[in-house]
């Protein structure tokens, strides 16, 4: 076995992120590595490559133990990785970033014509025809992530870790830097290889490990895994025929409520596949889907974060902009992202700051709220939603997760949306928090406002949702209701193969 890794362990304050992990890398194999956001995988690497010190566990290359202190050290030993953003110099040539670190040199100068030679023996079989004379920035995404394995495995040699190398790429790219891969294992190379789209596990790995919660659940050969017991092995469900629904009927004619928006044709490319969607008045509509399958990238696209390539968003009243978050808010909407602590609180603001800034902004910064109104405010939604601070002046980012959660929350609630957008809304919170939230969600929909909850947590989607979209591979694939809303329904339709894909290893069921 080229890479063996027995009982890899790594805490954080409050955490295990990795409890006891096994993996194993043989040579000439693609081994595929996956699982939800906050299963371990980014862990594991950053151990294996140095950039973190594991606090358990033994890591052997080739047979004997290694412990890289840093991702040079990894390098030394054989051990390279590239990213879905490519960690190369664009204002630098395609020479330069292949020798960059061990340029050749003549007379204490490097050597230009040597340096050009090296660069072009070094993409020798990766069917590049391309000058390494032009800068990087010259390429495709696709280019520059072909040259950043070759200068990879130049600098490795031995394992070559692909972190979602694919995200940014069309079908056509993605099969040219398969090629590639492939030709890097008929070599002999150990690859990992992590990506959230399944298809191309199916099509490119030989062996799946699957961890969840900083635990290895599943270690198969490729061949052996179906789609259905693939997601289940990531979601940590297994299939249910029953409703489970935790106070929703969910009768096919409570999702027939007046209709508030409608998006048409609504996408980006690259981003999102154009869809059609209709939002009811007072309507929970469920988001469902493995991570990277569209979820967050189609709120984003309904909020403005990126802008709409075709389509167009109605409501009663007829066309609107949803072109920026600015014009989002001034349609009524509101949308609490799923990474809060980068992309939902002002950690250095105070609650009272935090909770007003929403209905600030949609007011415009010409009608001010005072700041006995902002103090208002903030007492209301901290009693409301029992959000546990010493006051409204403390930093928010002195609070607990769950209650930065709520003051999130409150910032849209006291905004009064009328579609309000929630990624993940909780996660990582504890439980009474949880259920103060969910309840929260059926108060403020029984009220009128109409709701997208995007959720990993299968059991809470069916809880809280009239309706469930499932995306996969980053395009709207299905529509559930009624009694349809069940966990064995929605993992059908994630698995589901695209047409033409399938084979042996490819069918749901």
């Amino acid at each position: 076995m080229l890479l063996t890794i027995r009982s890899l362990t790594k805490t954080f304050p409050g955490t295990t992120a990795l409890d006891a992990v096994d993996f194993d890398l043989a040579a000439g194999e693609i081994h595929a590595l996956l699982g939800e956001n906050g299963a371990g995988k980014s862990t594991l690497i950053k151990c294996l490559t140095g950039a973190y010190s594991r606090d358990g566990g033994e890591i052997s290359l080739e047979g004997r133990p290694i412990s890289p202190r840093s991702t040079s050290k990894a390098q030394e030993l054989g051990i390279g990785t590239v990213y879905q953003e490519v960690n190369l110099l664009a204002n630098l040539t395609v020479a330069q970033n292949l020798t960059f670190g061990r340029e050749p040199t003549r007379f204490g100068m490097v050597d230009a014509r040597a340096q050009k030679r090296q660069a072009e023996a070094m993409l020798e079989g990766y069917g590049l025809d391309i000058d390494v004379s032009r800068n990087l920035a010259a390429y495709s995404v696709a280019v520059r992530q072909i040259i950043a394995i070759a200068r990879a495995v130049a600098l490795s040699g031995k394992v070559l870790i692909l972190d979602e190398p694919t995200a940014s790429l069309d079908a056509r790219e993605v099969e040219t830097l398969f090629d590639v891969v492939r030709g890097l294992r008929d070599r002999g190379l150990g690859i990992v290889f992590v990506s959230h789209f399944l298809d191309q596990v199916f099509a490119l790995t030989d062996r799946v490990t699957v961890l969840r919660n900083g635990r290895r659940v599943a270690s198969e050969r490729t061949a052996d895994l179906n789609r259905v017991r693939l997601i289940e092995h990531m979601l940590g469900h297994a299939l249910e025929d029953e409703v489970i629904a935790h106070g929703k009927t969910h009768d096919a004619a409570a999702a027939q409520r007046p209709e508030l928006l409608r998006f048409e044709n609504f996408g980006r490319r690259g981003h999102v596949e154009p869809f059609d969607l209709a939002v009811g008045r007072g309507e929970v509509l469920g988001l469902a889907g493995l991570l990277g399958s569209g979820r967050t990238e189609s709120a984003e696209l309904l909020f403005g974060v990126v802008e709409a390539h075709s389509g167009a968003a109605r409501d009663e009243n007829g066309t609107f902009d949803l072109s920026s978050p600015r014009a989002a808010v001034a349609a009524g909407f509101g949308y609490a992202p799923e990474e809060r602590k980068e992309d939902g609180i002002v950690a250095d603001l105070s609650v009272r700051e935090n909770i007003a800034l929403a209905l600030q902004a949609h007011r415009g910064w010409l009608r001010r709220l005072s700041g006995a109104e902002q103090a208002r405010l903030a007492n209301n939604y901290i009693a409301r939603l029992d959000i546990r601070t010493f006051g409204p002046e403390q930093p928010v980012g002195e609070l607990s997760g769950g209650n930065q959660q709520k003051v999130v929350l409150a910032r849209w609630l006291a905004m009064n949306p009328r579609f309000l957008i929630l990624d993940e809304p909780t996660r990582g919170i504890d439980v009474g928090a949880h259920a103060e939230i969910l309840r929260l969600i059926q108060k403020v929909t029984a009220e009128g406002m109409s709701i997208l909850i995007i959720s990993s947590e299968l059991d809470e989607l069916i809880a809280v949702s009239d309706r469930v979209i499932v995306v996969r591979d980053r395009r709207h694939v299905a529509e559930l209701t009624g009694r349809e809303i069940t966990s064995d329904t929605i993992v059908r339709a994630i698995a589901a193969p695209q047409a033409g894909r399938q084979n042996s290893g490819e069918e749901a069921a």
